[in-house]
């Protein structure tokens, strides 16, 4: 008897290593085809895919397995612009190879993490993570990540002003990047992004120019518009408006999407500027508000998108721990049955003794009440069940229905500033116009001319259209001035009018546009107001504004 039972415990054991192996290539198998699928953009199979293989693994205590889906997850995420739910997927990831997996694992989802906070322009957290990534690179004498991670840090440093620093990581990375002719040409453009920052025109510009000559058709896309937009800076920096004009345009011809047509046709429109072309610094302008509401459409769109697919997703997994449960029954019940089926045949054995018919109904009255007590168990489970998804399905509509007022306000903001920085576009132009024809000897010395140009100078600068803004303003957001003006009743009109640029999130650059008012005077006016509020040094005046 004893030895029967060992062979069952071993025979037990073969059956879980096996299902182990079977569940890990299933995994493997299932993540290669939510990465085919993403590479495909078909994000909605891809996301199902790797959900279903995060939850198998997570099942079996796959821990490679679970960093794998979340890692892809993340990334599908990142493609779909839903930068904030990539980030958590990312940083589950991260939590994961820090408890459970190798140092490899660690880098990678490191360095996804830094390169999203780059995409936000967080460069504090991106050198964070960064820097974590390089030393464990470093630690291990892995050249080629390492010299990725410098490529990296260099880059950041370079946005930070801190070009020592900078210029330290990456003639690092230069001297380990030999071979990969990609990343040579990114750490290249860095170098001479940093030759440019420090005001050595003539030496960026050779550096340039020797990239320029070392492309092929291999070259991406990224890197052939990097090269073409500083090749035109640079120009510029030399007074060369024609030169510049012409790599911009260069780099025009090599965008892949709105997000980068924008800076090509800011440089467009204030190079023509310059060269006084304002007929195509016009169109460069309109062209430039186009890409913007472009962008904004695509950004929109792929929000919704996410919605949905979140929805889908929720759904998904829902049926998945339902199914996981049912198998889980389905399992246990097949332990209680062969429990019982071993404990009939004790009791067989020790009954045949005494009376085999009798053993034989009690067996048959045994039986017949287990299963009436499993089917009124399954029935209370399956109406437990029913009601908990009813209870999800309103829970999530209700989210659905928020998400999509809340979409609704931001498109409306978004059509809102458009439209603002629009009429201030066309007045900094108009006002250019202005200017340039103000000092052309003809008309100084024709007193009418003068005085029209005067009048149609005050013209632009009347708050008709501040008014007309502040209208639509009200419509789109009910409620929000009468709220600050309660709460914060010693605000004038220019502080109202400045809190209601920040809240429709414009950037720093664009209200100095609209108040016509330098870059800096815009930020010191954002930190006197800030004050004014009660806000601390490190409270980001839009987050405080947004919860008002």
């Amino acid at each position: 008897m004893i030895e029967k039972s060992i062979v069952f415990l071993l025979l037990l054991f073969g059956v879980h290593f096996n299902m182990q192996a079977a569940a890990i290539e299933e995994c493997d198998k299932m993540i290669i085809e939510g990465v085919k699928a993403m590479n495909r953009k078909d994000h909605v199979k891809s996301l199902e895919i790797l959900t279903e293989a995060r939850s198998l693994a997570e099942k079996n205590n796959l821990h490679k397995q679970v960093f794998l889906a979340l890692n892809n997850i993340g990334a599908n995420y990142y493609i779909m612009l839903d930068y904030g739910e990539a980030l958590n997927n990312y940083l589950a990831a991260y939590t994961i190879a820090v408890k459970e997996l190798d140092e490899d694992s660690e880098m990678t989802v490191l360095n996804n993490i830094a390169l999203l906070y780059l995409k936000e322009k967080q460069f504090e957290k991106a050198e964070e993570y960064l820097t974590i990534a390089y030393k464990i690179a470093r630690k291990k004498k892995v050249m080629v990540r390492q010299g990725i991670y410098a490529v990296n840090l260099g880059m950041v440093y370079n946005e930070k002003k801190d070009y020592n620093t900078a210029l330290k990581y990456l003639n690092e990375a230069k001297s380990l990047i030999r071979e990969e002719h990609e990343l040579q040409i990114n750490v290249d453009l860095a170098l001479t992004d940093n030759l440019y920052y420090r005001g050595e025109i003539k030496e960026a510009k050779k550096s340039a120019l020797s990239i320029l000559s070392s492309i092929d058709e291999n070259t991406s896309k990224e890197n052939l518009v990097a090269l073409y937009l500083l090749l035109s800076r640079i120009s510029e920096a030399e007074n060369d408006i024609n030169t510049a004009l012409n790599y911009a345009n260069q780099a025009l011809k090599a965008t892949y999407g709105p997000e980068v047509k924008i800076q090509v046709y800011e440089a467009l429109s204030g190079l023509y500027s310059k060269a006084k072309n304002y007929q195509l610094a016009l169109a460069s302008k309109d062209s430039l508000i186009n890409a913007i509401n472009e962008f904004n459409n695509i950004k929109n769109g792929r929000q919704f998108e996410n919605n949905r697919v979140k929805f889908e997703i929720a759904e998904y997994r829902n049926k998945l721990i339902q199914n996981n449960e049912k198998l889980q029954n389905q399992g246990r019940s097949f332990l209680i049955i062969l429990t019982f089926a071993f404990t009939i045949i004790v009791l067989i054995a020790w009954a045949l003794r005494n009376s085999a018919i009798k053993n034989k109904q009690r067996k048959i009255i045994h039986k017949r009440t287990e299963e009436l007590l499993a089917l009124e168990l399954e029935k209370g489970k399956t109406d437990k069940l029913l009601l908990e998804k009813q209870l999800k399905e309103k829970e999530t509509l209700a989210l659905l229905e928020q998400q999509k007022l809340r979409n609704e306000l931001e498109n409306r903001n978004r059509k809102l500033a458009a439209k603002a920085l629009h009429i201030a576009n066309r007045n900094e132009l108009i006002e250019n116009i202005i200017n340039s024809l103000s000092k052309e000897p003809q008309i100084v010395t024709n007193q009418k001319w003068s005085s029209n140009i005067r009048e149609l100078k005050s013209h632009l600068h009347n708050d008709n259209e501040w008014e007309s803004f502040l209208t639509h303003f009200e419509e789109v957001n009910h409620n929000f001035l009468q709220s600050l003006r309660e709460k914060h009743p010693d605000l004038n009109s220019n502080d109202i009018r400045f809190i209601s640029y920040v809240y429709i999130n414009l950037s720093t650059k664009e209200i100095s546009l609209m108040l016509n008012i330098t870059p800096e005077a815009c930020r010191k006016r954002k930190e006197r107001i800030a004050r004014k509020l009660g806000l601390s040094e490190n409270y980001d005046l839009y987050e405080y504004i947004s919860g008002l």
